[in-house]
């Protein structure tokens, strides 16, 4: 096995261990981000939290028909 694959593996199996923790975390990351867009007039942070809901989402598998329930 080479190191960079003992690197990948070690990364998927603390993700998978930790993927409730880091979901949250991803979460509450877009829900201040979205609270500072609602705040400012500016629409250009507006299409930056669309882009983290999209990755959240995605994160969350909430893709296809589970994104339209």
């Amino acid at each position: 096995m080479h190191i960079h694959e003992k690197g990948e593996k070690d990364m998927l199996g603390y993700m998978l261990e930790h993927g409730g923790e880091l979901l949250a975390i991803a979460s509450g990351i877009v829900t201040v981000a979205s609270m500072v867009a609602a705040l400012t007039p500016t629409p250009k942070d507006d299409s930056v939290i669309a882009r983290l809901r999209k990755l959240v989402d995605v994160l969350a598998l909430n893709i296809g028909n589970a994104a339209k329930s």
